[in-house]
């Protein structure tokens, strides 16, 4: 046998002996870790699964409502919207829940829940301005202008997507109120601008008729 074959033999030997001393030592803490790896990752998956049914069972019961609710099963519908308890579903329940209350003309109750929605900061800044506006509508022929102008008048500004439907919740209010040149001032400012959609554009242009009679006799 030659030196460096002799060389490597007792080497290895030495990284054998080094090896049984270090699994002697730390044998059961690297098993251990091992096991907790392996759980971690079985409970991960176990968790994903759970969520994803839950997902699903909330999908489920809220189209179920939805179903209920276009049937005219109102009542039905608002105690599955109620149930659903999963943070994906649980916005869209709610609002479809204050809509089928302002159907059957609880305009409070239905507000109370937008109002609430509007209010959490955990919620999707879309779905909380689309409860906004939902209430301002739902308000229009009970409160005073000022107070809808203090729930919409953030989105009366240029590029906000809800601004054309401020705008005629705010034409309404003051045309409710006999305000003609404030309800006049609205709707301009929605003709006026070339993004409005084109069904707004259209009650807006029949409201500005109705006006222009009101406006001459002042």
């Amino acid at each position: 046998m030659s030196d460096e074959s002799l060389f490597r033999e007792v080497d290895e030997e030495v990284r054998q002996e080094q090896f049984k001393k270090l699994w002697a030592r730390y044998g059961n803490l690297i098993m251990g870790l091992c096991f907790l790896v392996i759980a971690g990752v079985a409970g991960f998956q176990g968790w994903t699964y759970w969520k994803l049914k839950q997902a699903q069972a909330a999908g489920e019961t809220f189209f179920s409502a939805v179903k209920l609710q276009d049937a005219g099963k109102s009542d039905e519908a608002l105690t599955q919207f109620a149930s659903i308890g999963h943070a994906g579903y649980a916005v869209l329940a709610r609002l479809r829940e204050a809509g089928t209350l302002l159907d059957q003309g609880k305009t409070a109750d239905a507000v109370n829940i937008y109002d609430a929605i509007a209010a959490e900061a955990s919620t999707d800044g879309t779905l909380r301005d689309l409860a906004r506006i939902r209430a301002a509508a739902a308000l229009v022929d009970t409160v005073s202008p000022a107070d809808l102008e203090a729930r919409v008048k953030t989105f009366d500004v240029a590029g906000n997507p809800w601004r054309h439907t401020a705008r005629e919740i705010m034409a309404s209010s003051h045309w409710r109120a006999r305000d003609y040149t404030a309800a006049d001032k609205a709707v301009q400012a929605i003709l006026g601008d070339p993004e409005a959609p084109a069904s707004l554009r259209q009650r807006a242009q029949m409201l500005s008729e109705l006006l222009l009679p009101l406006l001459a006799q002042k």
